[in-house]
C-alpha cells in the first residue's frame, strides 16, 4: 500500500500510530503480527557497526567467539551457522557489496545506510513492513533496488513515498487529506486517473 498525501498531513505519524510508537488520541489499533519499520533519514549513531544497523551484533560476536574456540556451550546451541550467509544474501537483494561487520556506518554515505536498513528488514522478516520514504538519497539504482525488493516481498508492506515510479508498483494507494483518508485500488497512475476524474467531476 503505497500512502500519499501533501507534507505536513501525518503520513510520518499515522507510520509511528501503527507501529506503536505513540498512541491514538481516541480508538484503538489492533497488530497481529511482527512490524518493522524504517526511518525517512538513517543516521549514524556514534560507534555504531554495519552488524548493529543489520541487528545482528550479538549473532556475529557469537560466530566470532566460536570461529576463535572461546565459544561456550551456549553460544554453540544458540548460534544461527547461516547467519553470514543470510547478511550476504540480504545486501546482494538491495544492491550492497559485502560490507565488514565491524564498519563503522558513519564511513557510508546516506544512500548505503538507507539500503542497510532495508536489509536489515529482509533480515528480521517481519510480517509486516513500514517505510517513509525510502527512496529518498538514493541514486537511480538505490530506487530500482527499494522497487525490486518490495516486487519480492511477500509480506505487507505500507510505503509512504513521492517517488511516482516506485508508486506505480502499489497495489492500492491510501490518500490522506485533511478529509481523511480514501483509498484507491492500483498504483499511482490509477489513482491519478481517479483523482482527475474527480476533480472535473466536481468542477
Amino acid at each position: 500500500t503505497g500512502l500519499v498525501g501533501r507534507n505536513g498531513i501525518g503520513k510520518s505519524t499515522l507510520l509511528k500510530l501503527l507501529a506503536g510508537e505513540i498512541m491514538p488520541a481516541s480508538g484503538t489499533i489492533v497488530r497481529d503480527g511482527r512490524i518493522g519499520t524504517m526511518r525517512q533519514a538513517i543516521a549514524a549513531a556514534p560507534q555504531e557497526t554495519v552488524s548493529d544497523l543489520l541487528g545482528v551484533g550479538a549473532g556475529i560476536a557469537r560466530l566470532r567467539r566460536l570461529a576463535a574456540g572461546s565459544g561456550s556451550a551456549e553460544d554453540a546451541a544458540d548460534a544461527d551457522w547461516t547467519l553470514e550467509t543470510r547478511i550476504g544474501d540480504a545486501l546482494a537483494a538491495i544492491g550492497l557489496p559485502p560490507l565488514p561487520p565491524e564498519r563503522p556506518t558513519a564511513t557510508l554515505s546516506g544512500g548505503q545506510r538507507t539500503r542497510l536498513a532495508l536489509a536489515a528488514l529482509l533480515l528480521d522478516a517481519p510480517d509486516m513492513i513500514l517505510l517513509d520514504e525510502p527512496t529518498n538519497n538514493l541514486d537511480a539504482s538505490g530506487r530500482r533496488a527499494v522497487a525490486g525488493m518490495l516486487e519480492s516481498w511477500r509480506g505487507g508492506a505500507i510505503v509512504v513515498s513521492h517517488d511516482r515510479a516506485l508508486l506505480r508498483g502499489m497495489e492500492r494507494i491510501v490518500e490522506l487529506s485533511s478529509l481523511g483518508a480514501r483509498i484507491y485500488g492500483g498504483g499511482f497512475d490509477v489513482y491519478a486517473a481517479k483523482r482527475a476524474e474527480e476533480r472535473e467531476l466536481a468542477a
